[in-house]
């Protein structure tokens, strides 16, 4: 299928699109297939290889742990992080696998084979499932790429599944591929980004659904932030990174009593940021928005929209309702651009692939609910890109946490200035969002590899973990 807004915001659960959710759900892929094939009952063996930047930081990034679940059935859009800390107990305790829910198998977090320096041709994110019966005949098997934000593709189906794609866009009313097509979109209908994103949406899903789905997406943003500023002490791994996000919310309730003085906006933001992503870090609960390790940005650019874009103070619930939606649309559009011209992945193009694609993407959304013209809104997402080239992803321990953490709440406020001065501007710039999305995609193919997500180069090298 085409690339949607709900396949760039998803829910599911951290610290990684790539390294959690998409490994996860190839397992649950497989597991599915077992059942569905007739073999689950014969199987008496599982092997899984892990290659790559999997491999490398998985232990960090709950690869292996979220691998597990998955292949017992679980999906991260439906798990919740009570189900994975009884399930992922109950592993540990007994040793026991329940392979897509139907047989125990003997099987641990340590029989997994790990190949870091092993990378397979189509992606750094590859992983090999295999199962076999008593005699040892090998009864099914299949390998998967996490290419970034959630999504995985199934080796030998690369070419099936782009064609698929291809023909699916054929279906949209208004297709795009590239900004330069959007905004002849634009142009010829006379309408916004958000609204050519959401004439496209409404080939596949209603106004009422679309419109639901969106605001669902919101709810589960805010309820992360809810959460995670509930949360106490220092966040798991061994880093022993003190979380800040509750003691910065008690600071800012009694200076900012009205949480309505716009000289304490980058505070705000900075606070839905860090707590997003603190709770990503635990391994809650949260919305890939594009990817995980990029997950507040949007929901901090999108709080400022709904709290100190002019107008705000006066809107009423279906005002603030209508902000959500196309925010999130403009967002989505964006979004396509870089998953169809480059990458979002950590693995494959340095964090300038997560981080820089989400304060794209939040710029974007950003411009187009202060009134952005297109112009003004492909303006905002190039600013916001063009001064996040060359990002690199290189975690401290493979855990996101250092300078994940962080780097969340600074491209948040990049996206915002970004879309200021996008906005007193008008929409001509010299250099076009298409011309920073293609050097963005091959300045991580000439990244070195050490610095995409392998935890050997970089922070991860040059700072002590204990």
């Amino acid at each position: 299928m085409a690339v949607g807004v709900f396949d760039l915001f998803s829910v599911g659960i951290g610290p990684s699109s790539s390294h959690t959710v998409g490994p996860m759900r190839a397992g649950a892929v497989f597991a599915a297939e077992l059942r569905e094939s007739g073999v689950l009952d014969s199987v008496a063996a599982l092997r899984v290889d892990l290659y790559g930047s999997l491999a490398a930081t998985g232990k960090g990034h709950g690869t292996f742990t979220a691998v597990l679940l998955g292949l017992e059935g679980f999906e991260p859009e439906k798990i919740l992080p009570d189900e994975v800390e009884e399930r992922l107990a109950s592993i540990a305790d007994t040793g026991k696998l329940n392979l897509a829910g139907g047989v125990l198998l003997d099987y641990a977090l340590e029989d997994m084979i790990l190949r870091p320096l092993t990378v397979l041709p189509r992606h750094t994110n590859g992983m090999k499932f295999a199962v076999s019966d008593a005699e040892g005949k090998v009864l099914r098997e299949a390998t998967f790429f996490s290419v970034g934000g959630g999504f995985i593709v199934r080796e030998g189906e690369e070419d099936a599944a782009l064609e698929d794609l291809e023909e699916s866009k054929k279906e949209l009313p208004l297709p795009f591929r590239t900004a330069a097509e959007l905004l002849g979109r634009c142009a010829s209908k006379g309408l916004g980004i958000s609204d050519i994103m959401f004439i496209n949406e409404r080939a596949s899903r209603s106004e009422e659904e679309i419109r639901a789905g969106l605001l669902h997406i919101w709810a589960v943003m805010e309820a992360c932030v809810e959460t995670s500023l509930k949360r106490e002490g220092v966040l798991p791994g061994g880093l022993k990174v003190r979380r800040r996000a509750p003691d910065w919310l008690e600071r800012l309730l009694k200076e900012d009593k009205d949480r309505n003085d716009p000289k304490y906006w980058q505070e705000w933001v900075n606070l839905i940021a860090l707590a997003v992503n603190e709770e990503n870090a635990t391994g809650g609960r949260v919305v890939t928005a594009p990817t995980n390790g990029a997950a507040g940005i949007i929901p901090a650019v999108l709080y400022y929209a709904l709290n100190y874009a002019p107008g705000m103070d006066q809107a009423t619930q279906q005002d603030r309702d209508d902000v959500v939606v196309k925010f999130l649309l403009a967002a989505g559009a964006v979004g396509v651009l870089y998953k169809e011209q480059a990458s979002i992945s950590g693995a494959e193009v340095g964090c300038q692939g997560e981080v820089g694609s989400a304060s794209s993407m939040a710029a974007a959304g950003l411009a187009e609910v202060m009134g952005g013209t297109p112009g003004q809104v492909e303006n905002a997402a190039e600013i916001a890109m063009e001064h996040n080239l060359g990002l690199t992803c290189d975690p401290i321990g493979g855990l996101v946490q250092i300078p994940c953490i962080e780097r969340n709440a600074i491209a948040a406020a990049k996206a915002i200035n970004a879309a200021k001065m996008a906005l007193w501007g008008d929409g001509t710039h010299r250099v076009s969002l298409d011309e920073v999305i293609v050097t963005m995609r091959e300045t991580g193919k000439d990244m070195s590899t050490k610095y995409k997500e392998t935890a050997m180069g970089g922070l991860a090298v040059n700072v002590v973990e204990c």
